[in-house]
């Protein structure tokens, strides 16, 4: 049985997200219906709003949110009606080689997962399929998504705070914890203080990491690096940051992560290494423009240089224990958001989001 939701659908890219009716189907057998409460706003949503990354729209954009699970399909497993749920983006299959390897994130049925069915999940007035970002679509007061992009959190966890568990906070964490796998008393270095940046921050300080080096151009952001664990700041605009931080570190960082999205900081983040160092690039750097290293740093000096993707996440491990970390003051989630807005003001949000300014905005969509 389908359903008229609210949304907003990014029609026309570069654009503006606008307000429309639309009808969504019912859960399939693997598909869980989620009453959307809470959606964190992405860079990666802002990039295909501005056209920074090509899109086909009409789609419905939106992938880390929160909720309550409204009804199951008959093959779910682990989930109940009524149950508080995180999205995230990297569904897994549970397979493939990659996932039975434990490596979900690279599972390779995602894309039949999260859009292979016999109806289209969204239809907007004209009978026209509004294709969900990654089958989730969370920029809406429902959703169907398949039980494998979702997790149960407690109840005693705020929904607006768990919104931005399901990306932001699982990439940030992730690439510290299961890509790079910090170890304690090292130097690690973070290059972009967003939302990805400010978790990668907070991961390097419970992994117990000696310095924690916050690199940005935005003052107001590096000051508030430092509440989330940063031992050291560098302003890029003011000073060189590789030369920075290659003397805060005495020679180079034994870890370092980019999480701007950039050729040039991905090969900042490499050259700040140390030997035997490992540079995680975390932001989605465009395709158009290579990442410059040199050649006798990997051989010489065994400098290493890797890409993460949503963190290397096995997210229904992850989160649970990261909602852990939250309840117990051990880590900062209500600090990071920084403005909340309803759906119908959504493109404000994506507004201070691209200035800068902001670390985490959250759409208050719907009522617990």
């Amino acid at each position: 049985m389908g359903a008229t939701i609210e949304a907003a659908v990014l029609n026309t890219a570069p654009g503006a997200l606008e307000i429309e009716q639309l009808q969504l189907d019912g859960p399939g057998p693997d598909e869980v219906l989620v009453r959307v409460v809470n959606a964190g706003l992405c860079h990666s949503d802002l990039h295909e709003i501005d056209g920074t990354f090509e899109t086909e729209p009409p789609i419905l954009l939106g992938h880390e949110a929160s909720g309550v699970v409204e009804a199951i399909g008959s093959n779910v497993i682990g989930l109940r009606t009524g149950d508080h749920v995180v999205t995230c983006l990297s569904v897994f299959c549970g397979r493939c080689r990659y996932c039975t390897n434990g490596q979900l994130t690279l599972c390779e049925n995602r894309n039949g997962l999260s859009h292979d069915r016999p109806r289209p999940r969204l239809l907007n007035a004209a009978g026209h399929p509004v294709r969900p970002t990654a089958g989730i679509g969370a920029f809406a007061q429902a959703m169907v998504v398949h039980q494998n992009a979702l997790v149960a959190i407690p109840r005693d966890m705020p929904l607006a705070t768990a919104s931005i568990l399901g990306c932001a906070v699982t990439t940030g964490l992730g690439a510290v914890f299961r890509s790079a796998r910090v170890q304690p008393g090292t130097s690690v270095v973070v290059i972009g203080t967003g939302g990805i940046g400010m978790a990668a921050i907070q991961g390097a300080k419970i992994a117990g990491a000696a310095q924690v080096i916050a690199v940005d151009i935005v003052p107001e952001k590096l000051k508030a690096a430092e509440r989330f664990g940063a031992t050291h700041t560098v302003n890029g605009r003011d000073v060189d940051p590789v030369e920075a931080v290659r003397e805060l570190t005495r020679g180079g960082a034994d870890f370092s992560f980019e999480a701007v999205g950039n050729s040039v900081t991905a090969g900042q983040a490499f050259s700040m290494l140390g030997p035997g160092g490992l540079a995680t690039v975390v932001g989605m750097v465009p395709d158009t423009v290579p990442i410059a290293i040199k050649g006798s740093e990997l051989y010489l000096q065994e400098k290493r240089l890797q890409g993460s993707f949503m963190g290397s996440n096995q997210f229904k491990v992850d989160v649970p224990r990261y909602v852990d970390l939250y309840l117990q003051g051990r880590l900062l989630l209500d600090e990071m958001v920084s403005e909340r807005v309803t759906l119908r003001d959504i493109n404000s949000g994506f507004k201070s989001l691209s200035s800068g300014s902001a670390t985490r905005v959250v759409a208050d969509i719907g009522e617990i």
